[in-house]
């Protein structure tokens, strides 16, 4: 998007004007979704929806709007992004919590279509969706990282931040983010049986 209508948006939406806001949450949509795909994990996936996390996400996003300070799309981006973390976190401290057992509730569709589309468009070499088992591999995979790899390719993949961006949000340098992401990335592949080769 452009960096004067995201701008544009970002104030106006902060000003509570509808339009704006569908127009912000629409262009940020199927990112977000993907991401929130991506982090909550199996656990979590067996639990709730991920499309019911992204809608809680855009609420928070709709709420705290007023109190955001636009200082450029990055920002914004780290701003949503970092908003969405921490609403799975928020979920999976509830769940753990509650100590509710996965076997005593319903699993939830692993291979929604849209989540499917947005996934490969991301993550995968052909930027296609190639059904169902596709899915499940790559979130297995993606579940089986260490967790800084798994932000990392998160942010940058997904979330299409910067290295600097990236640095300044994980306390590392843009270098280390860098190198970071390019270990999270061959690692991502071996898991997956492609030599390193998931994103192009």
């Amino acid at each position: 998007m452009n960096e004067d209508r995201t701008r544009t948006l970002v104030e106006a939406a902060s000003r509570g004007e509808p339009p704006a806001i569908d127009a912000l949450l629409a262009q940020h949509l199927p990112r977000l979704r993907a991401y929130v795909r991506l982090r909550m994990g199996p656990g979590l996936r067996m639990r709730e929806g991920s499309m019911d996390v992204v809608q809680s996400v855009c609420r928070e996003l709709i709420e705290h709007l007023d109190g955001f300070r636009y200082e450029g799309e990055q920002e914004f981006l780290g701003w949503l992004f970092t908003t969405a973390l921490n609403k799975l976190r928020e979920k999976q401290r509830f769940h753990h919590r509650e100590k509710r057992s996965p076997g005593r509730e319903a699993s939830l569709d692993v291979a929604d279509a849209e989540d499917l589309v947005a996934l490969a468009h991301w993550l995968t070499p052909s930027r296609d969706a190639a059904g169902r088992e596709r899915l499940q591999r790559l979130e297995a995979a993606f579940a089986a990282l260490p967790d800084d790899y798994r932000e990392v390719i998160g942010l940058a993949r997904i979330a299409g931040l910067s290295h600097r961006e990236i640095g300044a949000r994980t306390g590392r340098t843009e270098a280390a983010s860098r190198k970071l992401l390019g270990r999270a990335l061959v690692r991502l592949g071996e898991l997956l049986g492609e030599n390193g080769r998931t994103v192009p």
